[in-house]
């Protein structure tokens, strides 16, 4: 059977109609899920309360917008930008070293924010000029960016490939874990407890000024990413066929780290440890989608964004009266998340 080209336009309209809805169901059920996050805590503010002190801040007590504006809003919006930056950063990174299993963490970058966190905590250690209640932000985020430049730095080597990449990555989780190890050894008792915490992956320290910086970041980097999109899809066809349409894969590839550096380490320098979000962001939104970056890219940052989302409302209902940090429940709920998206996978292939 023929198909004329007039029932393949057809087609491919109602293709990308689809797609379209499918990215648009994906921010309706964040927005959904952000209320739900942002009504939902200690104090008994219910989603009538929260939606009305929204539109109308005036009908809240100070008690209410204190806690409605100054914790659980900013909470609430750093869990949808971390979620946000590390789906995008994995996707990213999946495409750039054709690797399913690739994440910001598969790199060391979280192993690596850990260790300048550690220095921190333990040893009071960071940049001069730094305030004190920023130098563990900042030195995780430091140590995070320095681990993907000197990835990058090797895939610049002369005939340095994905595999070495990712081996070279390997090698950096499990020596800044060492290290991280090492700076535990001789922490005292206060300093460890604090070091722990922090690798838990949590909300709590979030204020606007890390809100801001975040968003700043991610309103950069996923236009920067959609621009080179085709050039993205095109290298999920084999880095030989890219080559063929002219590409430069070595700078695409290049690019693409540095815009996953940007994004990982600020997510990470302001929450701690965040698993598996990297990971089941891209690969929910491939199983949707397909590999067309120009709809996988904001899919997966609607979908990672959708799991943090729910991750801090789980951390709050998990257990009455405590709020447990979101990176215990992302590790929770990825690991059976990302098993059935794996076997559900090779069910259909």
């Amino acid at each position: 059977m023929t198909t004329t080209p007039l029932e393949a336009l057809a087609g491919h309209r109602r293709q990308m109609a689809r797609r379209v809805s499918t990215v648009s169901a994906l921010g309706f059920l964040l927005c959904l899920a952000v209320i739900a996050d942002i009504a939902t805590g200690a104090s008994g503010m219910g989603p009538g309360t929260v939606i009305r002190g929204l539109i109308d801040p005036e009908t809240l007590s100070r008690v209410q917008s204190v806690i409605l504006f100054q914790v659980r809003l900013p909470q609430a919006l750093m869990a949808v930008l971390v979620g946000a930056a590390l789906a995008l950063a994995g996707a990213e990174m999946q495409t750039i070293l054709s690797n399913p299993l690739a994440s910001p963490f598969t790199l060391g970058v979280s192993s690596a924010a850990a260790f300048g966190a550690s220095i921190a905590i333990v040893l009071g250690i960071s940049l001069p000029g730094i305030p004190a209640n920023w130098i563990i932000s900042a030195n995780a985020f430091i140590f995070a960016f320095l681990s993907v430049l000197t990835l990058q730095a090797l895939a610049r080597l002369r005939g340095a490939g994905i595999e070495t990449l990712v081996l070279f990555g390997i090698a950096l989780v499990f020596a800044f874990n060492a290290l991280t190890a090492m700076i535990q050894f001789v922490a005292s008792q206060e300093a460890l407890q604090q070091l722990v915490f922090w690798s838990m992956g949590s909300l709590s320290r979030t204020d606007w000024n890390k809100v801001g910086i975040l968003a700043l970041v991610v309103a950069v980097v996923l236009p920067w990413a959609l621009v080179q999109a085709p050039a993205l899809t095109a290298l999920r066809l084999g880095e030989e066929r890219a080559l063929s349409f002219g590409l430069n894969v070595a700078r695409l590839r290049f690019v693409a780290l540095l815009r996953v550096s940007l994004l990982a380490a600020t997510a990470v320098a302001f929450v701690g440890t965040i698993g598996f979000v990297g990971l089941v962001g891209p690969h929910l939104a491939r199983l949707l989608l397909g590999e067309d970056h120009r709809f996988l890219l904001p899919a997966s940052a609607f979908a990672g964004a959708l799991v943090m989302s729910l991750a801090s409302l789980a951390g709050k209902l998990l257990m009455p009266g405590v709020t447990i940090p979101v990176g215990i429940v992302t590790a929770l709920i990825g690991v059976p998340a990302f098993l059935a998206l794996i076997i559900g996978r090779k069910e259909r292939s």
